[in-house]
C-alpha cells in the first residue's frame, strides 16, 4: 500500500498542534454585546425568549456594562424601550430619550467601553414599523429627517458609534450630512446595509415590542433569496458615508458576510440575531448540543466567513469560554 506524502491527520493529533495550525482565531476583540433599556429603577425583567437577556433600567445597566467590559468586551450596541410609543416615534429622537440617557451613564462610568446606538425608529412607533407612515404605507424620504435627528441625539450624549438598521434609502447619506454639519462629522456610521427581512428576529421583537401592528417589512428589508443586490446596498451606504458595515442576521447568509468582505475589504461586522441565540439555547437546554462548544463552533464560522465584529448575545458567554481556554 502507498501512503500519501502528505497526511493531514499529522497536524490535528493534539490539541497543542492544532491550536498552532489554526487558520481562524475567535477573538474577544471583535465581539458587541447588545442591550435592550427601559425606563425605572432597579428594573430587571428576563426576556422568556432570550434566556439570560433582560429589559434593564439604566442603573442596572451600568452594572451590566461594568461587567462587559471587565470581560475585555469592547462594545456594546443599545436598543431602547420607551416610555410612550406614537405614531413618528417621537423618543427615538428626544434629549431625554431612554437610549440617550443610557449612553450618557454609560460613558459617565466607564469612559473606555464604546457605545453603539441603534438608530431606527421601530421599537418607538405605536404602528411598528421602521418609517413614518402615511395611508399605510412606510415612506421613505419623510423617514430621514427623524432618522438624522436620531443619530445626531445619540451622538451628542456621548455615542461613539451611530447603526442605522431602518433599511430606508439614502439615511446614510442623511445622516452624515446631520452629524457633519453639527460638529460630530468624527462620529463613524456602521451601517445594517444588509438586513434580511427575516423569520430570526421574533425573540428581538417580543423584547423590545416592535412587531409591526400591520404588514410586514418586506417593502423595506432584502429579500433573504438576494445575494448581488446585498453587494449594491453595501456599494451604495459606503457611497454615502458609512464606515462600516453590518450583515444581519448571520448564519443563514455568510455567504453575504463572505462577499461583502471579499469585494469591499471595509470592516464587516455580521449580527448574531435573537432567533440564532434562541436556537441554541434552546436545544442546550433539552440536552441537544453541547452550548459552550456549539456556540463557540458558531461564532468561529461567522469569523471565518470574513466578519470582523460579531454582534451576539452570546459575547459574555463566549468571552468567558476564550478566557479558560486561554489557562
Amino acid at each position: 500500500m502507498h501512503y500519501p506524502i502528505y497526511r493531514p491527520r499529522r497536524l490535528r493529533e493534539s490539541e497543542t498542534i492544532r491550536r498552532m495550525v489554526r487558520e481562524t482565531r475567535l477573538s474577544v476583540d471583535g465581539f458587541v454585546m447588545p442591550f435592550f433599556v427601559t425606563h425605572g429603577h432597579g428594573v430587571r425583567r428576563e426576556i422568556t425568549s432570550m434566556p439570560g437577556n433582560f429589559q434593564l433600567s439604566v442603573d442596572e445597566l451600568v452594572r451590566e456594562v461594568k461587567e462587559t467590559a471587565a470581560l475585555g468586551i469592547p462594545a456594546v450596541l443599545l436598543f431602547g424601550l420607551p416610555a410612550n410609543k406614537d405614531a413618528v416615534g417621537s423618543e427615538a429622537y428626544a434629549r431625554d430619550g431612554i437610549v440617550q440617557q443610557a449612553t450618557r451613564a454609560i460613558k459617565d462610568s466607564v469612559s473606555d467601553l464604546l457605545v453603539i446606538t441603534d438608530v431606527c425608529l421601530c421599537e418607538y412607533t405605536s404602528h411598528g414599523h421602521c418609517g413614518v407612515v402615511e395611508r399605510g404605507r412606510i415612506k421613505n424620504d419623510p423617514t430621514l429627517d427623524l432618522l438624522a435627528r436620531t443619530a445626531l441625539s445619540h451622538a451628542e450624549a456621548g455615542a461613539d458609534i451611530v447603526a442605522p438598521s431602518d433599511m430606508m434609502d439614502g439615511r446614510v447619506a442623511a445622516i452624515r450630512e446631520a452629524l457633519d454639519e453639527s460638529g460630530c462629522e468624527e462620529t463613524p456610521i456602521l451601517a445594517y446595509a444588509a438586513k434580511y427581512a427575516s423569520s430570526f428576529y421574533g425573540p428581538f421583537r417580543d423584547a423590545v415590542g416592535s412587531a409591526p401592528q400591520f404588514g410586514d417589512r418586506r417593502s423595506y428589508q432584502m429579500d433573504p433569496a438576494n445575494a448581488d443586490e446585498a453587494l449594491r446596498e453595501v456599494a451604495l451606504d459606503l457611497d454615502e458615508g458609512a464606515d462600516m458595515v453590518i450583515v444581519k442576521p448571520a448564519l443563514p447568509y455568510l455567504d453575504i458576510v463572505w462577499r461583502v468582505k471579499a469585494e469591499f475589504g471595509v470592516p464587516v461586522a455580521a449580527y448574531n440575531v435573537s432567533g440564532e441565540f434562541a436556537m441554541l439555547k434552546a436545544a442546550a437546554q433539552q440536552g441537544w448540543l453541547d452550548e459552550e462548544r456549539a456556540m463557540l463552533e458558531m461564532l468561529t464560522a461567522i469569523k471565518r466567513a470574513g466578519a470582523d465584529l460579531i454582534v451576539t448575545y452570546f459575547a459574555r458567554d463566549a468571552a468567558r469560554a476564550l478566557r479558560q481556554q486561554a489557562r
